[in-house]
């Protein structure tokens, strides 16, 4: 649980970093894990009205295990912990990633996460929604 609460403070620290500079030094280190106004298959990037509501939550995927089929109507945003991870799209594109790697997620597009290594797999999406929203929809 401990790296979970080092990348929200990540993200969070990311998602402020407009507003102010962060001053680097020896007790400090910032790397920039991902900025894009799109996500890993082109779309642009759009978000809900509303009241806004960030989800965050720590997903794991067992040795050869599968998400299924399904659908975020809200953008998210993932970072690999651990594992190799494999997403496809219905229309055949296929994304690899690996500990270490952050995404945009696609919105409103079908997709499927599988595990393809021999460890299990753990991530960490933060949901940009509005209070109230389904995060997910299976297909």
């Amino acid at each position: 649980m401990k790296t979970f609460a080092s990348v929200a403070a990540a993200f969070a620290i990311f998602a402020a970093q407009p507003a102010f500079a962060l001053d680097q030094s020896a007790s400090v280190k910032v790397s920039k894990l991902m900025q894009t106004t799109s996500s890993w298959n082109g779309a642009a990037l759009a978000y809900p009205a509303g009241q806004a509501e960030v989800t965050a939550l720590l997903i794991e995927i067992a040795p050869g295990g599968e998400t299924g089929w399904h659908l975020h109507p809200v953008a998210s945003f993932g970072y690999i912990l651990e594992g190799e991870l494999e997403v496809s799209l219905k229309d055949g594109s296929v994304k690899h990633m690996a500990a270490g790697q952050a995404l945009a997620e696609v919105v409103n597009t079908l997709h499927n996460g599988r595990n393809v290594g021999k460890g299990p797999v753990k991530l960490v999406v933060f949901y940009a929604g509005a209070s109230g929203s389904t995060l997910t929809v299976k297909e």
